[in-house]
């Protein structure tokens, strides 16, 4: 399927210098979305670190690179050049800004990478102004409905198929298990998945040897998915330091295995501070329904926050509110770090708004409060032209959002 990055792409080769950085999990589609770019320019390579060829060919240098590609010989137009998973070479910063700074007025740069593009080999060369980072997230209701460039935040709404919503519902936002959509295909796609993250990522990642500890800790957090991260009680339960379960999770998360979602506590009385939420990228995973519900909206929300914040819309967060007295909202989402939209995720709908979201509604005097229900029939109404707490089918309100 066309995917929404493919234009973000397009976007910035006709606009911006600037190197194009794509940060994303293994499987979610950055490769296939560079690669798009060989359609609109007729000069094309991709060099991937994991090819032996490939890599010899990076260290050698620069100057090595540029004969290969053919740029010491002059041609009209720029060649576009991808270099996948570059951040696993020790000096792939220096490289960049070497290779940017010499070769810049005759090529057009992609980087892609599986790991947060930060974590490699931190120091060196600062590669500031020379990029703009893109985070590529799994498929969206969104996505599945526009895969244009957007110039605002909130689109109107389109129906979805109930259909598609449900698919994406069990088989997660990956583009292989959503579109095979079968069950023995998704089960060891993520047998698979979780094999590569283990095996394989974390190796290259860190020097971490406890590998069926960590293995445990990939399987507990696939039940606390949706909760929030009581970082003492897993470590009473796999007797490991909580020192270390905390950098097991960061590992976790720059390996795009799940993110978590901080508490908001201004101007809310008695807030809870410290205490993350966590969720899952891919949230079939998840099986009791409710929690995977959950995790569905702070995917579609995350996605968004990230998208309107790369595309220069302005400054975007997710957040969770909880105060002592045990009330809470699922998610809140700012906008230039003021509270813009509160987000109640429920399964089915009761016909009653939460209390929890009036209350903090009201605190926060907030534009838009909205208990988001899956079970409910598509409303063809925009949900942000609503400026009290109100119920919404969530084909609606996601059908909303990138």
């Amino acid at each position: 399927m066309d995917r929404i990055y493919t234009s973000i792409i397009f976007d910035h080769l006709f606009k911006y210098r600037q190197m194009i950085f794509l940060a994303g999990p293994r499987q979610v589609g950055k490769t296939t979305c560079s690669r798009q770019a060989e359609t609109v320019k007729q000069k094309f390579c991709y060099i991937n670190w994991e090819s032996n060829e490939h890599r010899k060919l990076i260290i050698k240098g620069d100057q090595a690179v540029a004969t290969y590609l053919g740029m010491d010989s002059l041609k009209k137009g720029k060649i576009v050049v991808v270099f996948d998973e570059l951040h696993k070479y020790r000096h792939w910063k220096r490289f960049l800004k070497g290779f940017f700074d010499l070769y810049e007025n005759h090529c057009h740069i992609i980087v892609t990478g599986s790991a947060k593009l930060d974590i490699y080999r931190k120091g060196g060369d600062s590669l500031m102004g020379r990029y703009f980072s893109y985070r590529i997230h799994p498929i969206s209701v969104g996505e599945i409905l526009h895969q244009t460039l957007r110039s605002k935040e909130i689109l109107p709404p389109k129906e979805i198929k109930q259909s598609q919503l449900k698919l994406l519902f069990e088989y997660g936002g990956f583009p292989e298990p959503f579109l095979t959509s079968s069950k023995n295909f998704s089960n060891n796609w993520q047998r698979l998945r979780k094999q590569q993250i283990l095996k394989e990522d974390i190796r290259e990642l860190s020097q971490i040897k406890e590998l069926a500890e960590l293995e445990n800790l990939f399987d507990i957090l696939v039940e606390e998915a949706s909760g929030q991260l009581n970082i003492a009680k897993l470590s009473n339960c796999l007797n490991i330091a909580e020192t270390t379960i905390n950098r097991w999770i960061s590992v976790f998360e720059a390996l795009y295995y799940c993110f978590h979602v901080k508490p908001w506590s201004k101007n809310i009385r008695r807030s809870t501070r410290k205490m993350k939420k966590l969720y899952l990228w891919d949230w079939s995973m998840i099986n009791d329904e409710g929690k995977k519900f959950e995790n569905l909206i702070a995917s579609h929300l995350f996605k968004s926050v990230n998208y309107w914040t790369d595309t220069g819309l302005g400054e975007y967060d997710l957040f969770y509110i909880r105060d002592k007295e045990k009330r809470e909202v699922d998610f809140l989402v700012t906008r230039n770090k003021k509270p813009w939209f509160l987000v109640e995720a429920k399964l089915t709908n009761h016909s009653n708004l939460s209390k929890n979201l009036l209350y903090f509604a009201k605190e926060l005097d907030i534009q838009h409060a909205f208990q988001v229900v899956y079970d409910m029939p598509y409303v063809n109404e925009d949900c942000f032209s609503v400026k009290q707490p109100v119920i919404v089918p969530a084909s609606t309100f996601l059908s909303q959002l990138v």
